[in-house]
Order: structure tokens, then sequence, then C-alpha cells
């Protein structure tokens, strides 16, 4: 059963004792996602961490700090030195 058939039964049962149906499914989706960024973000201040990061951000630091040699000075991943893969002429 996918959640709209489960919608139609609720609304069919509250409908019969009298009730305001339930809201549609996916219809609070984004306010949860919002509530959960915001208690990510409370939580964050509580323990003395910067609230507003960005995941890329996050993702970086921690990758540098696992794996120094990973990243470039600039963040981007480093390049490899020697020969391309047309060897080392060029052609």
């Amino acid at each position: 059963m996918d959640a709209m058939q489960q919608h139609m039964i609720d609304s069919y049962r509250a409908a019969q004792h009298g009730e305001a149906p339930p809201p549609l499914p996916g219809r609070h989706d984004w306010e949860v996602v919002r509530e959960a960024r915001d208690a990510r973000r409370f939580e964050a201040v509580i323990e003395g961490r910067p609230a507003n990061r960005r995941w890329r951000t996050a993702l970086r630091e921690r990758l540098t700090r696992r794996m120094p040699g990973i990243l470039g000075r600039s963040g981007s991943p480093a390049r490899p030195v020697g020969p391309g893969p047309s060897g080392p002429s060029g052609v």
C-alpha cells in the first residue's frame, strides 16, 4: 500500500467518525526539513561549533584533516604529476 492509498483509508475513517481528514502526503515535508536543519544548527551553537557551515566546507575540512595530501592549497583536488594518458610525447 502506498502513501496515497493509506491517506484515502485514513480520510474515510475520519469522515466516518466526524473528524477532520489528515493532511495530504508530503504536505509538511519541507517544514520537517527546515526544523531538522534548525535543530542541527542549535545543537552546534550549544556545543560551541559554527552553526552555518556549508556541507561542502565541512566535507573539505574533514578530508584535509584525515588526508592532508589529497587537496591542494586552493581546496581543489591536486593534479597528477607526470605524463598524461597519451604518453610522454603528448601525441
